[in-house]
């Protein structure tokens, strides 16, 4: 899955059309509280900057449906971006229109234009070629540096490059390592290779299970999608979250797993998902009613920390209960613990986005572990063994 990166582009003189993620989250006050998807993607900037080139940033950022709405503008995103670069860094009006247009056309070397919200265009989410065009013709050289989105058939993600054929089509550094660790180390692991799957629903990660029994030497299973396991051996789940149309799903990924598949032994439950809620460990399978499960217990998170610490492959998408909320935050900080431990032992740890990457930094423990992936939805799609377009159409290196 080898592509050419912005590193082995002639940038002087040329605009870069750079596909970002700047997807970040926003208070009331439209401050960013979280800029780490800006920081990200800097590296790739400064690249093309450095080298004499300057660039039109596109990203889009919450859901507006086709609409222009202010709360959902970039300005904040531009303006961050600006202080990490030490510029001013301009941002556009409009997507295509005659501001973007302008400011496209006299960009300089060493500039950087943001356009506005990809995303208050319909032309994005419907992948409309006249739309994917007006953004072709700003450049010269295509790079994707979006992992977040490369699931996805959005014009600036497929019909961008497709309307560019012909002109460099790469990679930023971001999206590079993103495949590095998420599409080669998985596609030829060091062994034992071992998963680590939790999140609240099996059916969110069927695909992902199916997938990587295939690969795997061990999946183990945490999170409320555990529950629906344990309903599909006869167990009592009490008032646990739960997905009883999936039973038989379930016991068919238990007959295809055998011993690949870890299911908790312990369970940490409640009355309430509250810090001063009546708080125990029962037996796996064995909730009463009027309680719920909320985490692992603590032999399960024994059990698992040992399989970790032999793993030399690890890679782990989804929480094992609602670490958000103490004391249901224990199984998930020693499952993170755990694989920052193999890591430093010599592990690739891969943390598949979403809540675990939230857990490990969190913890402080992002730099304790090999990558973290940037985007939740995109690593899901990575680890179920879907093709991506937004990828392939992009020049082998």
């Amino acid at each position: 899955m080898a592509k050419k990166t912005i590193a082995d582009i002639d940038v002087a003189n040329k605009r870069v059309f750079m596909r970002v993620d700047f997807n970040v989250p926003l208070d009331d006050q439209l401050n960013i509280t979280d800029d780490r998807r800006i920081e990200m993607a800097v590296p790739s900037i400064k690249s093309v900057l450095d080298r004499g080139g300057s660039l039109v940033l596109a990203s889009h950022l919450g859901r507006p449906k086709g609409e222009a709405k202010p709360e959902l503008g970039l300005a904040p995103a531009a303006k961050r971006l600006g202080e990490l670069l030490g510029i001013d860094v301009s941002i556009a009006a409009d997507t295509v229109g005659p501001d973007a247009q302008a400011k496209a056309a006299g960009l300089e070397a060493g500039q950087v234009l943001l356009l506005e919200n990809l995303r208050f265009n319909p032309g994005e989410k419907s992948g409309d070629a006249e739309f994917a065009g007006a953004l072709a013709a700003m450049a010269d050289v295509y790079c994707n540096n979006a992992f977040g989105t490369c699931h996805r058939t959005d014009a600036s993600m497929v019909g961008v490059p497709a309307a560019m054929e012909g002109k460099p089509r790469v990679v930023g550094m971001l999206v590079a390592k993103e495949i590095q660790y998420l599409a080669d180390t998985i596609s030829s692991p060091t062994r034992p290779f071992l998963a680590i799957l939790g999140g609240a629903k099996v059916s969110d990660k069927i695909n992902v299970i199916k997938n990587l029994i295939g690969i795997c030497d061990k999946i183990l299973i945490g999170g409320a999608m555990a529950y629906t396991f344990s309903l599909a051996q006869g167990g009592s789940v009490g008032g646990s979250l739960v997905e009883p149309d999936k039973v038989d799903l379930a016991k068919e990924l238990l007959a295809a797993g055998g011993d690949k598949l870890m299911l908790p032994v312990d369970t940490r439950i409640a009355d309430k998902p509250s810090s001063d809620a009546e708080i125990s460990v029962v037996e796996n399978g064995k909730i009463p009613d009027g309680f719920e499960g909320f985490d692992i217990g603590p032999e399960t998170a024994k059990l698992y920390a040992a399989e970790i610490a032999s793993a030399k492959t690890v890679v782990w998408n989804g929480p094992m209960g609602m670490f958000e909320v103490k004391p249901f935050d224990e199984g998930t900080n020693e499952v993170a613990k755990a694989i920052a431990a193999a890591t430093a032992g010599g592990a690739t740890s891969i943390i598949g986005g979403g809540d675990s990457a939230a857990a490990v930094e969190q913890m402080g423990l992002a730099e304790k572990v090999s990558h973290v992936s940037t985007g939740g939805g995109a690593s899901l799609a990575m680890l179920e063994g879907k093709d991506f377009a937004a990828v392939n159409l992009l020049d082998e290196a």
